[in-house]
């Protein structure tokens, strides 16, 4: 009986442990989407080819990250290319999503 609870005690505190592994899984895979967009934006593809570029790239994430491509190009289009090669906007992403 002890055996089991012990069992069932330490699956439970796993849980936390794997919620987080999972959290920090997603907040690196839209890192690298973000990654991604600013790299299509520092080879000057043009805004509205980014997301078939990227497609084009075989990205290594999940395929449902790729719908976070038109959220983001806007907002990494809106810089300058010379502040992009400066930044590093994926470390920002990441920091961000883990923060929320």
């Amino acid at each position: 009986m002890i055996r089991v609870l012990s069992i069932a005690v330490l699956g439970l505190m796993a849980v936390p442990a794997f919620a987080e592994t999972a959290r920090e899984k997603d907040c690196a895979y839209q890192g690298d989407v973000v990654a991604a967009v600013q790299a299509a934006r520092v080879a000057r593809v043009k805004e509205r080819k980014v997301a078939a570029h990227i497609v084009d790239a075989a990205p290594e994430w999940p395929e449902k990250y790729n719908a976070v491509v038109p959220l983001v190009t806007p907002w990494v289009y809106g810089m300058k290319v010379s502040e992009l090669k400066e930044t590093d906007l994926a470390a920002a992403w990441k920091e961000l999503c883990l923060s929320q």
